[in-house]
């Protein structure tokens, strides 16, 4: 069993293929936090909960006894406000007397067979085969206030989930302030934190640096993540490298206000926190009614961040992209953005698809300027009916035209937006987001809708529903192009206004399911100006999201290097745009460590760059399932190396690598080897455009020799690719 309980020791064991997580219920009902690490056999764990002797100021419970225990200092598994524990906390709860102390105990627990869903919010599935869930029951005894705390654990990958549902027991309305999913408490601060942080066409940047005393944190209260920072974090051996050391990523899956939080205490023992940000949050709980906190997804791996990622990347498409999409073949899309902007009618429309039918394209996506008096940004975004005048007819009608030709069809939305010039908003300006008595502020010339209020979701359901049910759609690209400045919604009382942002994601994603649902066929990827909302909550509704609206090949590598620490290579949004910088082949190479498809008016193409074009729409379709569902490896990060970046695919059967090198800078050494991780040391590998063959052995150990091709490859934004094959010796 993953989940085990002891209970001559209290102990929880829960095992996964690689790690132990391990907690005891201690005296007076403390939940303690004993190990999480490499897998163990031990049973008897209770000599880790040894922190250091507390010091006088350092508040104790005279019933327990134990010269060394202080919740002040003690690894608590759920940490509260106010109740000795003077560290960050992951529940504060202000009860009906006023205060806000929260102190949970133990009260019982059970362990079921596959896993729960959350109300209202995505997250990891299970079909009852591969996981196991722990719930645990706690109570603080004055309020009557329950914590359900949840864990389920994916043996086989080295995975486990958390998540908190709170409930009040009590018969008086309290309130949360904090409620976060996961808590963490470990023993030693001698851990790197690796995180990205950056902004529109810049996103993903990683840093990495040595924890320090105090708090450090990446948190959006944007209303959204934003590209700020993104809600993943990892705690790594300073030493770990990408092959090699301990990492411990967390993931939030979840698309709002996120806080992931490390406190380094005094004693050098780090706390991490992962939930909802609590600044700006309120959540009142009458009695009976209870609320449920966003899943925190946690990695254990000690192959290094390498091992981590290709962890989260595979049981991501297995457990949390949506399971008709995860790994069906995606079509192959040309997007109209780049190529005309709002400048387009239906026959240029069609006039695309014809180039890109003979270049073998198998989608055209129809982007912003569509609809309603849509000619620039400034105007219409609510307006959801189809501009037929400037389709040249219905939209049913330009669809079929483009079918006719063998590409299905795509089209752009902005569901949460609203323009101040719109017939929508004339009729309704009390459903743009603003707190009482306040100015609407604007960004790119738009307003956010009120996505808390049922009456909003159901105008733009019914809106796309209606356009959507009238043609033959197979894709639709959902944008959301700003974040939420004076928040508050015209139907929350004074006392719910907290509840805004919280609300406000449990209404995006309430339309995000019923479109979903009422066209499961139809291929959902998400945008937000890019990359401003690239997370684990948007891949439970969309398979892909478009990874930045930065298409220029060099700036992607270090956008792509960072989102691939957490998430899949086959949800990265990656295109060849028209973009000056580097040739079409080196385009094409980065494109192809993502999603791949073109942004270009291909009428534009000369005859050799179209020639080029079919042999990368040739390759797409060649090298895809090593691309979408083969282990990814970073092998030269281009945050770390001025010159080069370098990555590769292996086949999940080792029978198959694909090598890939971007010169960024002309590196001052000629002379370049690259070992090559993850093969079969015993096989032997073909390179398929030499003839050449190597052991895996040697490859990992000696590695390619790149000399002789960086005197041909040479330049700035060159590259290469190397595709290896095992066989009979």
């Amino acid at each position: 069993m993953a989940i085990t309980y002891l209970p001559e020791k209290q102990l929880f064991r829960l095992d996964t293929k690689t790690s132990t997580y391990a907690f005891t219920v201690y005296k007076e009902g403390y939940l303690v936090h004993l190990y999480y690490g490499a897998k163990v056999p031990d049973t008897d764990l209770s000599y880790l909960m040894f922190r250091g002797w507390f010091d006088e100021l350092s508040p104790r419970n005279p019933k327990v006894g134990e010269r060394f225990f202080s919740t002040d200092i003690a690894p608590l598994e759920y940490s509260t406000n106010g109740a000795g524990d003077m560290r960050i906390s992951a529940l504060s709860v202000r009860g009906g007397a006023g205060d806000s102390v929260t102190d949970l105990r133990y009260v019982s627990h059970k362990i079921t067979k596959g896993k729960p869903k959350l109300p209202g919010l995505p997250a990891t599935y299970d079909d009852g085969s591969q996981a196991e869930t722990l719930e645990v029951e706690t109570v603080d005894a004055v309020t009557g206030v329950k914590a359900y705390l949840l864990y389920t654990v994916f043996e086989d990958y080295g995975v486990m989930t958390r998540s908190a549902r709170i409930e009040n027991g009590g018969s008086a309305p309290v309130t949360l302030e904090r409620a976060y999913s996961a808590c963490l408490d470990l023993p030693t601060m001698d851990r790197d934190m690796v995180h990205v942080y950056g902004r529109w066409a810049k996103e993903n940047t990683t840093v990495r640096h040595p924890l320090q005393h105090g708090i450090q944190c990446v948190q959006s209260k944007r209303g959204m993540t934003g590209p700020n920072h993104n809600p993943f974090l990892a705690l790594v051996d300073q030493d770990a490298t990408e092959e090699r050391g301990e990492a411990i990523g967390v993931n939030l899956v979840y698309s709002g206000n996120f806080a992931l939080d490390v406190e380094v205490d005094t004693r050098g023992c780090p706390r991490l926190l992962a939930g909802i940000n609590p600044t700006d949050f309120r959540w009142k709980l009458e009695p009976g009614e209870s609320f449920t906190s966003p899943e925190a997804v946690l990695v254990y791996s000690q192959e290094g961040l390498g091992g981590m990622s290709r962890t989260f990347h595979h049981f991501y498409l297995d457990h949390l992209c949506p399971p008709q999409w995860a790994k069906k073949k995606r079509p192959l899309l040309i997007n109209s953005w780049e190529a005309a902007f709002f400048d387009f009618d239906g026959d240029k429309l069609v006039a695309f698809a014809k180039e890109a039918k003979e270049l073998g394209i198998e989608m055209l996506v129809m982007d912003d300027g569509w609809f309603g008096d849509r000619h620039d940004d400034f105007r219409a975004l609510g307006d959801w009916t189809v501009n037929e005048e400037k389709l040249g007819g219905t939209l049913s009608q330009l669809v079929q035209r483009v079918n006719d030709l063998g590409l299905s069809f795509g089209i752009w939305y902005e569901p949460e937006m609203i323009n101040p010039d719109s017939d929508l908003y004339r009729a309704h300006p009390d459903w743009a987001i603003c707190a009482p008595g306040r100015e609407k502020s604007l960004s790119r010339n738009q307003c956010v809708l009120d996505m808390t209020r049922k009456d909003v979701r159901d105008c733009i359901f019914q809106q796309m529903y209606d356009v959507i049910s009238q043609a033959n759609i197979a894709y639709i690209k959902w944008d959301c192009n700003r974040h939420i400045s004076e928040a508050g919604s015209a139907l929350l009382p004074p006392d719910r206004q907290g509840e805004f942002f919280h609300r406000y994601v449990l209404g995006v994603y309430d339309l995000m399911d019923r479109i979903t649902k009422a066209f499961p066929h139809i291929l959902l990827e998400n945008c937000s100006s890019g990359g401003g909302r690239f997370d684990a909550g948007m891949l439970y509704y969309s398979p892909q999201i478009w990874a930045s609206d930065c298409t220029d090949p060099i700036e992607r590598l270090s956008i792509q290097f960072g989102a691939s620490l957490c998430y899949p290579i086959s949800s990265l949004g990656a295109h060849v745009s028209a973009n000056p910088r580097t040739g079409l082949a080196t385009k094409g190479r980065v494109a192809l460590c993502g999603t791949f498809g073109y942004e270009l008016d291909p009428r534009k193409l000369t005859e050799e760059e179209r020639e080029l074009v079919r042999g990368q729409v040739a390759d797409y379709h060649k090298y895809y399932d090593l691309l979408h569902y083969g282990d990814f490896y970073r092998l030269t990060s281009p945050t770390e190396d001025p010159y080069l970046c370098r990555w590769q695919f292996v086949s999940p059967d080792k029978k198959e690598v694909l090598f890939t090198q971007v010169i960024m800078r002309q590196p001052p050494a000629v002379c370049q080897f690259q070992k090559l991780p993850g093969l079969d040391p015993d096989a032997w590998y073909r390179d398929e455009a030499t003839g050449a063959v190597y052991s895996g052995a040697l490859l990992m150990h000696a590695g390619l020799n790149l000399s002789a091709e960086n005197e041909f490859v040479y330049g700035d934004g060159a590259s290469l690719s190397i595709h290896l094959v095992a066989q009979d010796r």
